[in-house]
């Protein structure tokens, strides 16, 4: 199963680096960090989008 693809604007469900693909899912290589709640950046070309490569790591010490 793939991974879900979220469009630029939208929340980020959750924190981590995210991944532009093109407009049929082709990989980029090009990663923003977002955190969770916060809106995906703009991409460099329509029909762009994010899915979610690496969640950042929480927790205790």
């Amino acid at each position: 199963m793939s991974k879900p693809i979220y469009r630029p604007g939208q929340s980020a469900p959750a924190s981590g680096q995210y991944e532009q693909v093109g407009p049929r899912g082709g990989r980029t290589g090009v990663e923003r960090t977002v955190v969770k709640n916060e809106p995906l950046p703009p991409t460099p070309h329509a029909g762009m989008g994010y899915q979610l490569v690496d969640r950042t790591k929480t927790g205790g010490r």
